[in-house]
């Protein structure tokens, strides 16, 4: 599943960022049931274990008018224990019948009772006679109900040429196929499915294979039956109906297919070329070919604030913003969205869908990997985007978050349904793939690739634990993958690695390396002990390695000069040197490679923030960096001159002091690239352009804040490479009147994707009172149900404070729009950004009175991000005041 923290370069697109789960003080202390229950190879469920499902066969028919929905389904099941009751997960259904029989044309045992239980959203049948260990079939006949919210079987409405249209969709991770199908809905519950649906007559229904037959049933509907699944989980099933097109083109034996509303599908041809190259790319890689005979990439309108697409097997749901590729509207940084969430959708074909966590303990088995191929195939296939960097903004955000109290392991005991909901997060996707990325660099890719390959061919249609994949990774490399792998998925934190001044002796360069741990809020906490891969090198000099253990290490690397330790930036850890150390290194910044010079930065932004090093060190480095400088290495610096200028908010005086230093920085950065894109220019410049107008418009510029006003009253000054972010900026400096004409263009606009982005950008202004409208705006009537949640969101990123306050306020309202099983997360994260010690109280408020004990991480993390917020500002920015005063006027 696509979430927005798995990339920078698609925050914007792809959801509301999640936060760690919170663990309590220690920090340390959840790594002990993870490896207890590694350990003991147990499987976590909800369920009583008397009975094993192998094949379902559903049959669904849908009434979206009236939000509701009949089925049936016959569950073929082996009795493993002696009993009367068998006990699924069900919820919001209600059953009419249910029976069993020993199997086709064998008697039926109605159920002498049926028992629902919504807290545990289980269903239990009863019946008179007990059942012997064996096989059967149980037939269950129930209705349920069409949502507006994404889970379970949804609708979303749309404008079209034909007028208002209501596509149907289903979202069943982690845990709502209860919601549709009464159904053992684990992950380790693996079985085969056969789908089929009565539908209106002149729309396309779809699922995770081809329609087998098609019958018209002479009242305007058809009954349409999908092929049978391979063995999987049930929260990869998928149905979709509604009046769409499609497209498809056969490569290596699979027929891909793109599907969009009608009227859009020229605007999928970039995913349908994309989804070519990497099936080529990932059947090789994987060693194992695509198993099924189709893969559809499924665009729907509307969005989510959690999840941008969902990689049900055969089947990929994604929100059309973050797929198609409208030309008015869409730019580079859209294009490389689209390309990435297909990639990664694409991967969890195999790292999820072939072979699936036995429970979400081990989710990042599939979130962790598909975020690691996701940027490794984009780096492959189009090394013309230069998107190698990106790694460092991924890791950074694992980073940022694992350095809190409130972080957990890779590899994390889940209980709850909540607790998993919350587990798709920065950890779990960023940390996870940052740590692949540090071990297949250790072991070498081709080891890594092999083992890789031995772990699919052993578990395809089965489920794994962490240790799966360790096993066969360490046979192929023949080093200590586990122990080093262990270090890092079974226990949370930053290793801290502290160079000491080196010493040149024989044209060698000696290196004492002391390894600690970086937290941003315990300075005095004890650290844990980490295995950590270390590669270091003078500047352009060769590579040597080591693996800090037990603390401590010595380093011997060729040559003589400044020594970059974490060379590649291949590890997850922060590196701190001594003084002498980091002068030599900043000295020689040009020299470095781009992609260190970017690690160097992030280490000292990061470490200067905690207190670990003077906040001049990147002050410096930010002042010196030449305007030949790889674009995103430039896009560092506006990334921390935004977040600084965040951080001045509530001081005008000081806040304008630095936004006059940064737009002095910043502007003949402008100046060199220009407004307008240039024949040929990279990528990576077009990317920079868009993020440096932002900025500059953020900290007040008036030229540029003047020119994008300009450009939005000319439109033919408008160019599509440049449209999102000049409205962007109107949008974020509107007065009234400016709010008044961008929610005109939003009501007039009949284009889903761009109606999205105009209510959107109604909630993204500077001044309070137009933001109040804008909260107004998302509980009434006027945007879809599933744009208005995202707009709160969207307010809360610059004003938290009033966006929480009007949020509880319209509390059973938004419970309307956002999903039980998700308000856990969505309300905390509203408050998250602010910087006031009274949002603390109200979000522990929230808290008891809505959520249990198991469903508090995200607020926990809210809570330790604001108090490291407040510490920033109070311990923090006094030293950034020094610096700016010392500087030349």
């Amino acid at each position: 599943m696509q979430r927005k923290l798995i990339s920078a370069a698609v925050l914007a697109l792809i959801g509301l960022s999640a936060v760690p789960a919170h663990v309590g003080a220690a920090a340390a202390k959840p790594a002990a049931p993870a490896k207890a229950a590694l350990a003991k190879g147990q499987t976590t469920t909800q369920l009583p274990r008397n009975a094993v499902p192998s094949h379902y066969a559903v049959s669904l028919t849908p009434n979206a008018a009236a939000a509701t929905f009949d089925a049936s389904v016959t569950i073929a099941l082996e009795v493993k224990q002696r009993g009367d009751t068998l006990t699924l997960n069900a919820a919001e259904l209600a059953f009419s019948s249910a029976a069993i029989s020993a199997g086709p044309g064998q008697p039926l045992q109605q159920a002498a009772a049926i028992n629902v239980d919504d807290k545990n959203e289980t269903a239990s049948f009863r019946f008179a006679q007990p059942l012997a260990p064996g096989k059967y079939q149980l037939k269950l006949v129930y209705s349920g109900k069409i949502g507006t919210q994404t889970s379970g079987l949804f609708s979303l409405d749309y404008d079209s040429a034909q007028g208002k249209q209501r596509a149907l969709y289903t979202q069943f991770e982690n845990s709502d196929a209860r919601r549709v199908i009464p159904s053992w809905d684990e992950p380790d519950y693996k079985a085969t499915f056969a789908l089929e649906a009565v539908v209106p007559q002149q729309l396309m229904a779809l699922s995770n294979m081809p329609i087998a037959a098609s019958s018209e049933l002479g009242d305007g509907r058809k009954r349409v039956q999908f092929a049978t699944t391979p063995k999987m989980s049930t929260y990869l099933l998928f149905f979709g109906l509604g009046d769409f097109e499609r497209a498809s083109a056969v490569e290596q034996g699979v027929e891909l297919g793109v599907v969009t509303k009608r009227g859009a599908l020229g605007q999928a041809q970039f995913a349908l070329d994309s989804s070519r190259a990497v099936l080529r790319e990932y059947n090789d890689y994987f060693g194992v070919k695509y198993p099924l005979p189709k893969l559809d990439n499924i665009a729907a309108p509307g969005r989510s604030p959690f999840f941008g697409a969902m990689e049900n097997w055969g089947a990929i749901f994604t929100f059309e913003h973050v797929m198609l590729l409208d030309p008015s509207i869409s730019t580079q940084s859209d294009k490389q969205a689209s390309f990435l969430v297909a990639a990664h959708e694409m991967a969890h074909q195999w790292f999820g869908d072939l072979v699936t966590m036995r429970w979400w303990d081990d989710l990042w088995l599939n979130e962790g990997f598909a975020s690691w191929m996701e940027n490794r195939t984009m780096s492959r296939l189009h090394p013309e985007w230069n998107t190698a960097l990106g790694a460092i903004g991924s890791r950074e955000g694992a980073m940022e978050r694992d350095a809190l109290v409130t972080t957990h392991p890779v590899v994390q005991h889940i209980d709850t349904v909540e607790q998993a909901s919350q587990a798709f997060d920065a950890i779990t996707y960023s940390k996870g793939e940052a740590v692949i990325r540090m071990l297949e660099n250790y072991v070498g890719e081709n080891a890594w690739r092999e083992g890789v390959r031995a772990y699919m061919q052993a578990h395809k249609y089965g489920n794994t634990v962490s240790d799966d994949l360790w096993k066969q990774v360490e046979k192929a490399a023949r080093l200590p993958v586990r122990a080093i792998a262990h270090d890092f998925t079974l226990q949370p934190g930053v290793p801290l690695i502290r160079v000491a001044d080196p010493v040149c002796r024989n044209g060698n360069t000696q290196l004492s390396l002391t390894q600690g741990e970086f937290s941003k809020d315990l300075p005095n906490k004890q650290a844990l002990s980490w295995r950590v891969p270390v590669v270091a090198q003078t500047i352009g000099g060769k590579p040597a390695r080591t693996v800090v253990s037990g603390g401590k290490a010595s380093l011997s690397v060729p040559g003589c000069g400044p020594v970059l330790v974490n060379a590649g930036q291949a590890g997850y850890y922060r590196t701190v040197y001594a003084p002498k150390a980091f002068a030599a290194l900043a000295g020689g910044f040009d020299q470095l490679a781009p992609i260190d010079q970017l690690g160097l930065m992030a280490d000292s932004w990061s470490l200067s923030m905690a207190g670990l090093q003077p906040a001049s060190n990147f002050l410096d480095l930010a002042k010196a960096t030449s305007l030949a400088a790889d674009p995103q290495v430039w896009g560092k610096i506006v990334e921390v001159f935004h977040s600084l200028d965040r951080s001045y908010e509530a001081q005008p005086e000081r806040r304008q002091r630095f936004a006059k230093f940064a737009i002095a920085r910043l502007t003949p950065l402008l100046a060199h690239i220009g407004w307008e894109a240039k024949a040929g220019e990279a990528t990576s410049i077009i990317n920079l352009r868009e993020e440096l107008i932002e900025t500059l418009g953020d900290l007040g510029d008036p030229l540029v804040i003047a020119e994008a006003r300009r450009r939005y009253a000319d439109q033919s000054a408008l160019p599509t490479a440049l449209r999102r972010t000049v409205l962007t900026v109107v949008a974020r400096h509107a007065d009234a009147a400016t709010w008044d004409a961008l929610h005109a263009a939003a009501q007039a606009e009949k284009t889903p994707l761009v109606k999205a982005e105009l209510y959107g950008l109604l909630a993204a202004a500077a001044d309070p009172a137009q933001a109040k409208r804008a909260l107004q705006l998302a509980i009434g009537a006027e945007p879809d149900a599933t744009t208005g949640p995202g707009m709160i969101s969207r307010v809360a990123n610059r004003h938290p404070d009033l966006a929480f306050d009007f949020a509880l306020a319209n509390q059973a309202e938004l419970n309307k729009r956002v999903d039980a099983n998700s308000r856990s997360r969505y309300f905390p994260g509203l408050g998250k950004s602010s910087a006031d010690p009274a949002m603390i109280a109200k979000l522990k408020a929230y808290a008891d009175a809505n959520l249990s004990a198991s469903a508090r991480g995200d607020t926990k993390s809210a809570i330790a991000g604001i108090e490291y917020r407040i510490k920033v500002r109070s311990e923090r920015l006094p030293e950034i005041d020094a610096w700016l005063a010392a500087q030349p006027r």
